[in-house]
């Protein structure tokens, strides 16, 4: 069994049984009732003549439509428990007879109902990669170490939400794309890779939407994710960009990112992910961390917080000036910043640290580990102060 075919089928699948006129909500029970129905029978024999012929046709000539089948006759059977008698009896004399799927694609749709503006970032997330991805609501809890009744009871809200919502109705693509890449930044966890189930989904974004930034995120995961190799030593530790190894890094992903993001940067409609992109690609193209063109990254981040006024953006602009014009004016760039964001006090302390000020880096290195939620980011900064503390007594 294809677990990834089965899971690249399922919003096709999903959005045939709306446009049959399933609400939303029923029709995403019903593939997921039949993609654990493939599960079961699949594996076994994938033959016609070993299955009954309820079963919906041959999943190795058509699994789309073996699938399309299966659910359509699931949500039936929950309409004839459910239903008033005329409705049920409208469906199935409405029902299709098995055959080919149809190859009308709204897959695009899907994106958009399940990052509808309605939906809290949490309950986008985790419907886009149930009803786009195809995950069951075990894997995604697991994934987000919450219990799956929690979780269950999230998706069902979810689903609630926007089944009143019209199918056809227009979308945002810059919603969708900011739920991906919160996706993404979830990284691994449990016995789900996000990250790569991330760009799986931009990938088929992509496929469905030309559009210049779906271009930007897809390309500016890429270039992360070829990193991911040199993030962490041996120890589980965390590893600076600075201090990777780059022969570590996916020179495959690096070339794929930087050609997807050449051809959406050549159609002069810049987005704050193919600048972010653009950033990446400037790190993974210098072949050492002193080799780093520091002074286009600051004119690269000077257009993403022209696009975005984020603080965090401004923050990492500063070091970006530090690196390029000298620590002093990096600290000065910091200064017209609430001290109060995140990794504020590491930045600082980087910057005091370069500017030969070993006493008040370790103080901010301390304060910033205290503030980190991250374990493996509180456990470097404490490091880094200990090191510091400990030169000084030298």
């Amino acid at each position: 069994m294809d677990e990834v075919l089965l899971r690249s089928l399922t919003p096709g699948v999903l959005t045939i049984l709306v446009r049959r006129g399933a609400d939303f909500a029923a029709a995403e029970d019903a593939v997921q009732e039949a993609l654990i129905e493939a599960l079961r029978v699949w594996p076994a024999d994938p033959s016609p003549s070993s299955r009954p012929a309820s079963s919906g046709g041959d999943p190795v000539r058509d699994p789309k439509g073996w699938l399309v089948t299966v659910a359509w006759r699931k949500f039936l059977d929950q309409a004839r428990a459910d239903s008033a008698r005329r409705r049920r009896e409208d469906l199935v004399e409405e029902e299709p007879a098995p055959g080919p799927a149809s190859d009308v694609d709204d897959t695009l749709q899907l994106y958009f109902l399940c990052a509808h503006p309605s939906l809290t970032p949490s309950s986008a997330v985790a419907l886009t990669l149930r009803a786009v991805g195809g995950l069951t609501t075990r894997q995604i809890a697991q994934a987000y170490l919450v219990p799956e009744a929690t979780m269950a009871q999230r998706i069902s809200r979810a689903k609630r939400t926007v089944s009143g919502t019209r199918f056809d109705q227009p979308g945002d693509v810059a919603t969708v794309l900011r739920v991906l890449y919160l996706v993404f930044n979830e990284g691994y966890s449990g016995d789900l890779d996000l990250a790569a189930e991330a760009i799986r989904l931009t990938r088929q974004l992509a496929a469905v939407i030309d559009h210049p930034e779906v271009s930007g995120l897809l390309a500016l995961m890429l270039l992360h994710h070829a990193r991911r190799a040199g993030r962490t030593g041996p120890d589980g530790a965390l590893v600076p960009l600075a201090e990777q190894d780059r022969g570590r890094w996916d020179t495959r992903l690096i070339a794929e990112g930087v050609r997807i993001l050449q051809a959406a940067l050549a159609r002069d409609r810049l987005g704050e992910f193919q600048a972010q992109a653009a950033i990446a690609a400037l790190h993974a193209d210098a072949p050492t961390a002193e080799e780093t063109d520091w002074v286009q990254i600051v004119e690269w981040y000077d257009e993403l917080a022209r696009l975005t006024d984020s603080p965090v953006v401004r923050l990492n602009r500063a070091v970006a000036v530090g690196e390029a014009d000298g620590p002093r004016a990096g600290l000065a760039a910091l200064t017209a910043l609430d001290d109060s964001l995140p990794r504020h006090d590491a930045v600082a302390a980087y910057l005091h640290e370069r500017d030969g000020d070993a006493e008040t880096a370790a103080r901010l290195y301390a304060e910033a580990a205290r503030k980190a939620t991250d374990l493996a980011e509180r456990d470097y900064l404490t490091r880094q102060a200990a090191r510091l503390n400990t030169g000084r007594r030298r």
